[in-house]
Parts: C-alpha cells; structure tokens; sequence
C-alpha cells in the first residue's frame, strides 16, 4: 500500500532529488518566479510555501531550519526581511503556477511558479524607475524620451 508515500520522484535518485529542489526553491525566493516544467513546479509549489510559513514566524530556531534547506545567505536574508512581512497577514498559497505551453526542444511543458503579489512589486518598481528618470531629465531640461531612446541604441 502507498500509505503516506506522497510526493515527486522526478526520475532521480533521492540525492540529485533534494539538491534540485534546494535550488529550484533557492531561485524562486531569490528571483520571485522560475520557468521550469510542470512536474518540478508542483514539487517545489509545497517546499516554498513551507519557507515563506517559517519567515512569518521569524525565531532563531526558523532562520535555522530555513538556512539549512536554502543555499544562499542571501537568499535567507530576503526569505525573512522582505517575503515574510510581505506575507505576514496572509494565511497560505503563496506561490502560483502559470502554465507556459510546450518547450520547443523536447515537448515538455513549461510552468512559471510565481510568488503571489510579485508582478505588482515589479510593477511598482518599474513606475517608479521611469517616474525617477522623468524627474531627472526635468531637472536637467531635456525630454524623457531622449534618454530613453539612448538606452534603445545601446
């Protein structure tokens, strides 16, 4: 019987197992989304949810745990200061999976799994990016699009 045996081979032993996830949850803490296949998004969907779950705790003994399981400092720096208050008042499905179509090597279909709320901060962000640069070429009494069109040509 397959009692309590949940969960995804992915056709590697247990070691290449783990160490694939580790990093596919690395990247998506670290870049917010990661275009992978559908298999491997629905594996690590749980794994991310679990880590965001602990930085809203944010305790020494979870900043361990989580430390344990990324691969980056960096990556636990920003699991705990910026995902873990963004997720604060949210009570669970943190993570999205989009599916893309079919890669054009093999046939595999892709998948972006996506931290929710993660295209308004990069949405934000941009705004703000080309409001600053707006400003600038204001204060120096030029148009906007002049410099915009300069970073095209580049």
């Amino acid at each position: 019987m397959r009692h309590r045996r949940g969960g995804y081979k992915l056709k590697r032993d247990i070691g290449s197992r783990n160490s694939l996830l580790k990093g596919l949850v690395t990247s998506v803490i670290e870049q917010e989304r990661v275009i992978t296949t559908i298999p491997k998004a629905k594996a690590i969907k749980p794994l991310v949810d679990h880590m965001i779950t602990l930085a809203k705790r944010d305790t020494l003994h979870t900043r361990r745990q989580a430390a344990a399981f990324l691969e980056t400092p960096a990556s636990v720096k920003k699991l705990f200061d910026t995902l873990g208050t963004r997720f604060g008042q949210r009570s669970g499905g943190y993570t999205r999976i989009v599916r893309l179509g079919f890669r054009k090597g093999d046939g595999a279909e892709q998948a972006m799994i996506e931290l929710v709320g993660s295209e308004l901060v990069k949405r934000a962000a941009d705004r703000a990016k080309r409001r600053e640069e707006r400003l600038k070429a204001q204060r120096e009494g030029r148009e906007p699009e002049e410099e915009t069109q300069e970073e095209e040509e580049k």
